[in-house]
């Protein structure tokens, strides 16, 4: 081989050796080159995925500054909307009812002292029942009869006593003031501050009614002023024998009213003596006229409105403490009947429980009932 044959070939060998390397380098450039054809694409992509992150932050800090001033009941709630084609993304407050907790039942005064568990023949909802013969005072029934117990608007059978026979002006107008407002139990009352009316219709729905502004404004306008009323209530109470009885107020909203069923059976028949009284109290319908606009009043017991009773004189009760309470002087085959009833629970279980009496006494002519026997065996 000649000299100039033997360089050809040596060029050929060599081009030959580095043909995968100069293979690979082409191809590694042609990929830098896509690579550097696809940078603007890649970077605009990075660019915007970083703009919605500032802006998922920026909702995310205003989310947080909003959040720290909700209260309680509202909560952040986010939706997805369609805009023009495209999702949106928005939060928004909303409200929601809070969870109300389950409180357990509150006890009365009766309950408490367990006498909700005296059992008696007639299956009565009161835990406390008297019911006697009005002329010969002759006990028919006896349940719990000497225990005090609060008494609730039956007070205001007292505050009637003390303003008849204090024989102050019927006519005399009243004025309902802020004096009235009840702050113990924060009732509500059909009588707006400034209501005027004369002492007899305050008396009259107060008695039907069981209207606490005007049973205050009753006792505010006593000579001397509600201290000299409630002392005057007192002094009746022990006037009468009744030894359990306790008043601190003229309406009953307060717990501290307490008597006896047999005080409040004392205190029927000598309120009975009253004809205003009576009259007031069985009244179904009474209509006043406080400001010149006409308010009709509904006696607070259904029962004065049943043909099957003959009601000569009744009052009705309730507060949380007492229960529902009723006492009542009614007619039964000719016979004058005074009932008691105190911490009766349901709406309507006092006068169910007057409805059992009477059956009971038409249908049996009992002359007396022992007093029944407690829960534990005791009499």
């Amino acid at each position: 081989m000649g000299k100039s044959a033997l360089i050809v070939f040596l060029s050929l060998f060599l081009a030959l050796a580095n043909a995968p390397a100069a293979l690979a380098a082409a191809q590694t450039n042609d990929s830098t080159v896509k690579k550097t054809a696809k940078t603007p694409a890649s970077a605009n992509k990075k660019a915007g995925a970083k703009a919605r992150a500032r802006k998922h932050a920026v909702i995310a800090a205003r989310d947080s500054s909003n959040t720290a001033s909700f209260n309680k009941n509202e909560k952040l709630v986010r939706k997805v909307v369609m805009v023009h084609g495209r999702r949106k993304v928005t939060y928004q407050r909303v409200a929601f009812a809070p969870a109300v907790p389950v409180l357990p039942p509150v006890l009365s005064a009766g309950e408490q002292a367990g006498l909700n568990l005296t059992h008696d023949p007639l299956e009565l909802k009161s835990s406390v029942a008297l019911v006697l013969d009005q002329n010969s005072s002759e006990v028919l029934l006896d349940k719990n009869s000497q225990i005090a117990l609060p008494i609730a608007s039956l007070t205001k059978l007292m505050t009637s006593m003390v303003v008849v026979e204090a024989k102050q002006d019927m006519n005399e107008v009243l004025t309902v003031t802020d004096d009235d407002i009840d702050r113990e139990k924060h009732s509500g009352s059909r009588l707006r501050i400034g209501s005027q009316l004369t002492r007899a219709d305050m008396l009259h729905i107060a008695l039907m009614s069981s209207e606490n502004r005007a049973a205050s404004a009753l006792g505010r306008n006593y000579p001397g002023g509600l201290p000299a009323f409630v002392a005057a209530m007192n002094a009746k109470a022990k006037a009468l024998g009744m030894t359990e009885a306790h008043y601190v107020d003229s309406t009953g909203l307060s717990h501290l009213n307490v008597a006896s069923a047999r005080d409040l059976s004392r205190l029927v028949m000598a309120a009975y003596q009253h004809p205003v009284i009576r009259q007031y109290s069985t009244d179904a319908k009474y209509v006043v006229e406080p400001g010149g606009r006409p308010l009709q009043y509904s006696t607070s017991n259904h029962l004065v409105e049943n043909r099957e009773w003959q009601i000569g004189l009744q009052k009705t009760g309730y507060i949380n403490e007492a229960g529902r309470c009723m006492v009542m002087q009614t007619t039964i085959d000719g016979r004058q009947i005074v009932m008691v009833f105190l911490d009766s629970r349901g709406k309507y279980s006092r006068q169910a429980d007057a409805d059992r009496v009477r059956k009971w006494l038409a249908d049996s002519h009992p002359a007396t009932l022992t007093r029944v026997k407690i829960a534990d065996g005791q009499s």
